[in-house]
């Protein structure tokens, strides 16, 4: 799998998006005084394996949402 980290949600092409299927990211949490971009700070394939990621970087993963990553096709 890629290193997503740093990347926009938003600019994820399709194959991208179908590779992180089934995923979890975590993105910084918004907040007036810092007005986060949607930039993915972790990949992993539960919340707990995000928050992880994040200690490892020395973030705070309390000023993260986590969400799963599905498919851009509906089921």
């Amino acid at each position: 799998m890629r290193d997503y980290a740093g990347r926009a949600v938003d600019g994820l092409n399709l194959e991208e998006r179908l590779e992180l299927a089934g995923k979890w990211i975590a993105l910084e949490l918004y907040s007036p005084s810092t007005l986060p971009l949607r930039i993915i700070a972790a990949v992993g394939d539960s919340a707990r394996a995000c928050i992880e990621a994040l200690k490892a970087k020395n973030l705070d993963p309390a000023k993260f949402e986590y969400l799963p990553m599905r498919s851009p096709y509906p089921n």
